[in-house]
């Protein structure tokens, strides 16, 4: 159930936005309930060689109907993203808001995970921060990985920003 879950989003996803897709690589279970902790294997859409791998907390039917609040999933994120190939970089956000790159429906409605990008052009370094967005009651739970280019042979489609 979980995997035609997972694979309805992506399809979902993948057909309204220029998001990246997720591919589940592992799945853990933590307890007797059905809870587990899912990782997928996220590639940046805009970054060819980077691939971030996210895991979060899935709720099972058994945790669902014994505390009630069926339609949504904790917050909860972790990221690692790293270089898997070579980099090439595309026509990517250079603003300090960076870029989101990928989103995951974490309630019915409206909680969602996030993943953006941001360069840090000082440091010449991606980094990628992994959040929940809500409607209200936004989330201080995060996490953050980053992709330093120094000294990378990088190639930039649209050429290198100037700094």
């Amino acid at each position: 159930m979980r995997h035609i879950k997972a694979l309805i989003f992506s399809v979902i996803l993948s057909g309204i936005s220029g998001h990246a897709t997720a591919e589940q690589v592992g799945e853990v279970g933590v307890d007797w309930l059905g809870n587990d902790i899912v990782i997928d294997a996220v590639a940046d859409p805009g970054v060819s060689g980077v691939t971030c791998h996210v895991a979060y907390f899935e709720r099972g039917l058994v945790d669902r109907l014994q505390k009630g609040n069926w339609f949504e999933d904790p917050s909860n994120a972790s990221i690692a993203c790293r270089q898997t190939g070579a980099i090439v970089i595309g026509d990517i956000e250079l603003d300090e808001g960076g870029e989101e790159i990928f989103k995951r429906s974490r309630s019915i409605v409206w909680k969602k995970l996030v993943i953006k990008r941001i360069y840090d052009q000082v440091n010449d370094t991606l980094i990628y921060l992994a959040h929940s967005r809500q409607v209200q009651d936004g989330s201080a739970k995060m996490s953050l990985s980053t992709v330093p280019l120094y000294d990378q042979n990088v190639t930039w489609t649209q050429g290198r920003p100037a700094k």
